[in-house]
């Protein structure tokens, strides 16, 4: 039997099951074939031949959902749940159900389900899946059940359900290792290892497609299969930065097949992407002329429309004697598109054209084939695809001098990608994606269109809004799935009579800032100093603070970064008596030691508290209630998994006793399921974690240490934000100290604002690198006595505990006390 596999073009691709039903009609396999071969419009007029040949109900239900997965396909949605519907009513209405017309049911339920959450209803897709899998369960057909519990698992991750996600995940694992059919297995592995890279576990996507691997090793007549596999293990590879072993899988994947198969030049394009991107020219150059003749053999289907469209982007990349084959391919991919009525692949086909237009700057044909390529994915509702050329139409608008509709356009591209948020994770992996080139500058390109010179009161608040929301996508890229759910509120409505917010925005050619000062309209200032040249006085800081000594340099490099962020509002700051100064920082900035800024004579902190906040949007905030201060405090002082001990957490642990009540886990007693249980039981007001831990750009490296195993971020949240089930109250404050951002990586801060806003507590006390010295407990432990015995905001009783350790001669140094940060609330 032909597997019906259903790929969607968004993060989520549901699997739809090969079902034991016996096609009768020729008709009906004839489609099946055609869609197998991806030319849905040519399945849909055979199958609406054999509807009208079918006389039998439960046949007349197959093919009606054999049509909804094709229309879903060229993104007909109005025909997709027209003709799903009808397949249901008929299945629901007949006289007496049979094992078949069960079958036939889950079926229909599964393609509803891929329906549904294509159409942004993950809840209603995640609820019919579930029927769908209690009806293959019951049933006993184990494909049916693993592909509707993958599915399943992928509605989970859209709504923010990760623990159950992947409790699913593991559900299908466990069935697949017990599976005695071979094909069935591999298969399984391969989409179950496909899923778990989309929802960000990309250890276990790796260790899984292995096992695919070895299965199919020990197979010769698999060749097809054993690509496939390879292809996605160089996928997973490449996403965790390992690129040996990438181009190693895609070499191997070219190799196992006939040069004339799809596969076999899908892995040769990704291979070439990937020669490309680490610069080695000569080698790819040389790829590209092999693999030039290969598409003259090709039959037309959508992967061989998108194999063209990647191979002809890999081509622009490779340089300008490239154009016109890079051309000739588009306008290739463009015509087999309209001949098989592919809507979605005509869209891109036409857009990336358009953007080869706008490369050598033919305005008039660039413009008008990204408005080809617009409209299609506007009337198939493909806001993913659309997106992405009315920001090419944006760009195109404002190099030819059109700032104002160019702004529109921006404007446009800018609130789509809103509407999209959680589809953003792992838009189509046909057209190669990447966050970093396909998302983020949409968002910096606006704000410079919105930040002119003299900017309006409106237009600074629309950058302030347009740099948040790039916050918010982020971190769901982080992830891999919409993240700030839960009681927020915007910044300014909070009661920070005191308090000044400011906002830097780091853009290629410039240092934006804009400062929100109480009861005030908004300021705004800009320094003229290139992207390259930020981050690398920043990275030159951070390298400074950590030494030991205070270097001139690093007072130098501290008094650079401040005349950019402070210096032209420090009047404003005085006149209106601002206490605290909470900061909304961009990219690279997150790594920087505010607290260390000098202005050539004293350190931020001696002047003010201050606050760092991933969004414009907290978590209610409200002062943290002195009488209530109860404290669960964990910590590990001995050597485990590999790190080292770290002794002076016994002194900080005491330390914290001796200010506020405290219940202790120490060692032994600070396993993962002790801490749960401590969390469930007693609503303490503040978390303290003594340990080691990382923050990371990657979700899957970001993680505290507990005796018993490292506790991932995801792991993490679901520990500290069980007890919402007992008590509504979120934890007021997460300390994390011994913790520090990963070396090396420069969005490392990602993973702090990460657990800062996973943990759900209102306010994360957390430190940029590891202290394990005297310094540390006697900051902590200052800390808590400012909470404990005085009336003050967090934010000041960091403050406080700061400036004691800069007034004693052997601390002064800001290697002792610069690292820690408030995220979050700062009353």
């Amino acid at each position: 039997m032909v597997e019906l596999r259903q790929v969607m073009a968004s993060s989520v691709q549901p699997l739809v099951s090969q079902e034991k039903i016996t096609a009768k009609s020729s008709l009906i396999q004839q489609g099946r074939e055609l869609y197998q071969a991806q030319r849905y419009a040519e399945a849909i007029n055979i199958w609406q031949l054999a509807l009208k040949a079918e006389t039998n109900p439960s046949s007349q239900a197959t093919v009606l959902n054999y049509l909804s997965l094709a229309y879903q396909q060229l993104g007909q949605w109005q025909q997709a749940n027209e003709t799903i519907n009808s397949s249901l009513n008929l299945i629901q209405n007949l006289q007496q159900t049979t094992p078949q017309t069960k079958l036939i049911l889950a079926q229909a339920l599964n393609t509803q389900g891929s329906l549904q959450l294509a159409q942004g209803k993950p809840e209603a897709a995640l609820n019919t899946w579930q029927q769908a899998t209690n009806i293959y369960t019951a049933a006993g057909y184990t494909q049916g059940r693993i592909g509707s519990l993958i599915n399943q698992a992928q509605a989970q991750q859209a709504l923010g359900l990760y623990l159950q996600a992947r409790k699913t995940l593991a559900q299908v694992e466990q069935t697949l290792e017990n599976q005695p059919d071979q094909q069935l297995k591999t298969t399984g592995l391969r989409s179950l290892g496909n899923v778990l890279k989309s929802v960000g576990a990309f250890a276990d996507s790796r260790r899984v497609l292995q096992q695919s691997l070895q299965l199919l090793e020990d197979d010769p007549n698999l060749s097809q299969e054993l690509s496939a596999t390879l292809l996605s293990l160089g996928n997973t590879a490449y996403t965790q930065g390992d690129k040996n072993a990438a181009l190693a899988y895609y070499e191997r994947a070219a190799n196992v097949v006939s040069a004339n198969s799809v596969t076999h030049i899908q892995a040769q394009i990704n291979e070439l992407q990937l020669l490309i991107a680490t610069g080695q020219t000569k080698k790819a150059e040389n790829l590209s002329l092999e693999l030039q003749p290969k598409f003259s053999n090709l039959s037309p289907s959508r992967s061989t429309i998108y194999a063209r469209i990647n191979f002809a982007k890999s081509l622009v990349k490779l340089g300008t004697k490239e154009y016109t084959t890079s051309a000739k391919l588009f306008a290739t991919a463009i015509e087999e598109a309209e001949n098989l009525s592919d809507r979605q692949a005509q869209s891109y086909a036409l857009g990336y054209l358009g953007g080869l237009y706008e490369q050598t700057q033919q305005w008039s044909n660039a413009e008008d084939l990204t408005q080809q390529a617009l409209q299609i994915a506007q009337a198939i509702n493909a806001p993913h695809i659309a997106y992405q050329w009315q920001w090419q139409l944006g760009r195109i608008l404002k190099a030819q001098g059109a700032i104002k509709s160019a702004t529109s356009a921006y404007e446009v591209a800018f609130t789509t990608l809103k509407s999209l948020r959680s589809d953003l994770v792992a838009i189509n992996s046909d057209i190669q994606f990447s966050f970093r080139e396909a998302v983020e500058p949409v968002y910096r390109e606006y704000v410079q269109l919105l930040l002119n010179p003299e900017p309006s009161q409106e237009q600074l608040k629309q950058a302030r809004q347009v740099i948040e929301s790039l916050q918010l996508a982020e971190l769901d890229n982080f992830f891999r799935s919409a993240c700030l759910q839960g009681q927020i509120v915007p910044i300014e409505q909070i009661q920070q009579s005191a308090a000044a917010v400011i906002y830097p925005i780091i853009l290629p050619d410039r240092l934006e800032v804009i400062v929100s000062l109480p009861q005030q309209q908004l300021r705004h200032y800009a320094t003229k100093i290139n992207q390259a040249e930020v981050e690398e006085t920043i990275e030159q800081l951070r390298e400074n603070l950590e030494k030991p000594f205070t270097t001139p340099e690093g007072k130098l490099l501290s008094a650079k970064i401040y005349d950019w962020l402070i210096r032209p509002v420090e009047a404003e700051l005085t006149e209106s008596q601002v206490k605290t100064l909470v900061f909304v920082l961009d990219g690279a900035l997150r790594n920087v030691a505010i607290a260390a800024l000098y202005d050539g004579n004293n350190y931020l902190v001696e002047k003010y508290s201050i606050a760092l906040t991933p969004g414009l949007e907290l978590l209610g905030p409200r002062p943290l209630r002195q009488t209530k201060l109860k404290t669960l405090v964990a910590g590990l002082t001995e050597a485990r998994h590999g790190f080292s001990s770290l002794p002076n957490v016994s002194d900080e642990l005491k330390t914290i006793e001796s200010e506020v009540p405290s219940e202790v886990l120490l060692n032994q007693t600070f396993t993962s399921s002790a801490l749960r249980k401590q969390i469930d039981s007693v609503p303490f007001s503040v978390v303290h974690l003594a340990t080691h831990g990382q923050f990371s750009s990657n979700a899957d490296e970001t993680f505290v240490l507990a005796w018993d195993k490292p506790i991932k971020l995801n792991e993490l949240k679901n520990l500290l934000s069980s007890r919402e089930q007992t008590t509504p109250e979120p934890i007021e404050l997460l300390v994390l100290s011994a913790c520090e951002t990963a070396e090396g990586d420069k969005r490392a801060a990602l993973g702090l604002a990460g657990i800062a806003i996973q943990a759900g507590a209102r306010s994360t006390l957390a430190s940029l690198w590891s202290l394990d010295d005297e310094s540390s407990a006697r900051l902590i432990g200052q800390f808590y006595k400012e909470l404990a015995t005085k009336q003050v905001t967090k934010a000041e009783a960091l403050r406080q505990a700061q400036l004691s350790l800069l007034k004693d001669p052997d601390y002064r140094h800001p290697i002792h006390w610069a690292a820690y940060v408030l995220l979050g609330n700062w009353l």
